[in-house]
Formats: structure tokens, C-alpha cells, sequence
């Protein structure tokens, strides 16, 4: 009789179920390989095909990118990669010529940019859009959404707003207090500095208690006193339940904050990852460093000049 045979009569051993597939790999945020497009455990934006082409040029041609709840993710790469085109088009701000995306499994697709914002989705630019003519105060009343006073009928009623104006006045004071911008509150938004209108552009965002912020540059143009301030309030909104969306060119702050990184390169979406894996992507170092990565960093670099040698250190601490 065979050594494998089952004599007549008896039961057959059972056999251990055989896998049809290797098991999916969750690891933190993602699910599978840290690579371009890869699923997320929770995402809160999905974004599919999305195309966007100015002449003969593409500015933006993502496949699928996904952006997790909950974390602080970084938009990262070289000038022209199409980040903020990117921003542009996920907020309203701009029309695709293909693709779709959801926010918190809703489409907003063909969604103008004010009903974004009220669904949830806020986001700053690199250029603030602060009311220089409007007072800090007033600035931050824009960003309370619902108010009853906005209705041409209601607003003479003051009886049927008074308690709302009070509670927001109430709010955007306690924001400015954080954000420390309280002693500015009836100055007009033009006397701030570049980092106050930065700080200003963040709070009067978080008047609309958004789930998501998307913040273009926080750091463009800040006063280096100005900095940790905005570091600290990025890493906040992470404490408070939001999720962060940041395009950033300072690689030492996106390592210092970040829990994702979403590399972008001529477009495309080229790699996917944790900080500290993303800068010893290939992909990544050809993006921003592409032919200059074995030659010396000079001025001929022109505004790319500092990425490269951010991107440069960044690799020597990771050896």
C-alpha cells in the first residue's frame, strides 16, 4: 500500500485549505506595497483619471491616488510637477478635462468650489487671500458657514441673528487667540505680515470646522520666527480629528510632520510611502534630482536649486 494511501473504511486527514492568493498586507495606513495608487486602509479622497492639459501641455494626468483619513499627507515634488494644479482642480478652483473624485465617498465632480468648501474640503493657497480692507475680525466672520444673517430678508431681522453673530465673534476669537493673532483682531488684514496672513488664512479655515485642509505652501514666504508657530498648528489639526493635505517644498519639514508622502513629477503621481522610504525612492531622486544627482549643486539650478539640496541632505542623513 502506498505511504499516502487511506486504507478502506477509514477517514481521510484533513488537508490544510490552500490560499488562491497571498494575503493582502496591511501596514499602518496602507494596504498591499507602498507604491503609486496604492489603496488606503481609510481613505477620505479618492481621486480616479483625473486629467487636466493646457494646450499642448499636461499638467495633471493621475491614474488614482488616495489620501488617508485621518493623517497629515505631503504633496511633494519639483516646480512644475503639477501640484497645485492638482489643488486647484480637487477644490473647485479648476475643471478637468477628464476623471472624477470623491471626498468622503461623495463626488465632487463639477462641484463649485463655495459647496466644497461647505461639504468640508477647505483649503489655502500660497498666495493669501486675505480682505486687506476688512479687519482681522471680519476676516474671520467670512469663514463661519450658515449664518442667517446672509439672507437679504433675515438681515433685517437682527433679532433672528444676533445670538449666531456673537457665538462666531466668540469663535474667531478664541482661533485668533490660539493662533495668537487676538491682539490684531481689529487691524486690517494688509498691516499683518506674511506669516500673520499665513496664520490668519489657517484659522479663519477653521471657521468652517472642516473635516479635511488643504494647505498649499503654508510655509512659502514665512519669516523663519514664524515657522514652528505654523508647524505646530499643522500638527494640531491632526490632534483635532481633521485630515492634512500639505504641498510642501521644505523636505526637512515634510520628514518632521508628514505620515504620508505623494510624490508628483511631470503630472503623474511617481511614488507613494512613508518619509523616510519616499527620499530613497529612485523615482523620487530622478525627479528632483535627475541629471544633477552626481554633479556639484550651483547657482545655474535657479529656483529648483534649494529642492536639490534639500533633497541632497536629506539622502546623505538617510546613509
Amino acid at each position: 500500500m502506498s505511504a499516502n494511501a487511506v486504507p478502506q473504511g477509514s477517514t481521510a486527514p484533513l488537508e490544510p485549505p490552500v490560499p488562491s492568493q497571498k494575503p493582502i498586507k496591511t501596514t499602518g495606513l496602507h494596504i498591499g506595497e507602498a507604491e503609486p495608487g496604492c489603496a488606503k486602509v481609510d481613505p477620505i479622497l479618492v481621486v480616479d483619471n483625473v486629467r487636466r492639459t493646457f494646450g499642448g501641455l499636461t499638467a495633471v494626468d493621475v491614474e488614482h491616488v488616495e489620501v488617508p483619513r485621518g493623517a497629515i499627507t505631503a504633496l511633494i515634488g519639483p516646480n512644475g510637477a503639477g501640484k497645485t494644479t492638482l489643488f486647484n482642480l480637487l477644490t473647485g478652483f479648476d475643471k478637468p478635462d477628464d476623471g472624477k473624485w470623491t471626498f468622503d465617498g461623495r463626488s465632487l465632480a463639477g462641484v463649485p468650489a463655495y459647496r466644497v468648501a461647505r461639504m468640508g474640503q477647505i483649503r489655502t493657497f500660497q498666495l493669501t487671500k486675505a480682505l486687506g480692507l476688512l479687519t482681522v475680525m471680519d476676516n474671520m466672520l467670512l469663514g463661519a458657514k450658515g449664518q442667517t444673517g446672509e439672507n437679504m430678508f433675515r438681515a433685517l431681522l437682527p433679532f433672528l441673528w444676533r445670538n449666531q453673530e456673537e457665538e462666531n465673534r466668540a469663535k474667531a476669537l478664541d482661533l485668533l487667540t490660539r493662533f495668537k493673532l487676538d491682539t490684531k483682531k481689529d487691524d486690517y488684514a494688509a498691516s499683518l505680515s506674511g506669516g500673520q496672513r499665513k496664520l490668519l488664512e489657517m484659522a479663519r479655515a477653521l471657521m468652517s470646522d472642516p473635516t479635511l485642509v488643504m494647505l498649499d505652501e503654508p510655509m512659502a514666504g514665512v519669516n523663519p520666527a514664524l515657522t514652528q508657530s505654523l508647524l505646530d498648528h499643522i500638527l494640531n489639526l491632526k490632534s483635532q480629528g481633521m485630515t492634512v493635505l500639505f504641498v510642501e517644498h521644505d523636505m526637512h519639514m515634510v520628514r518632521h510632520i508628514a505620515d504620508w508622502v505623494i510624490v508628483m513629477a511631470e503630472g503623474k503621481v511617481v511614488a507613494e510611502g512613508d518619509p523616510h522610504e519616499v527620499m530613497k525612492n529612485p523615482a523620487v531622486i530622478d525627479a528632483y534630482l535627475g541629471q544633477h544627482h552626481d554633479e556639484d549643486i550651483g547657482e545655474d539650478l535657479g529656483a529648483e536649486a534649494e529642492n536639490v539640496v534639500a533633497m541632497k541632505e536629506l539622502l546623505d542623513d538617510e546613509r
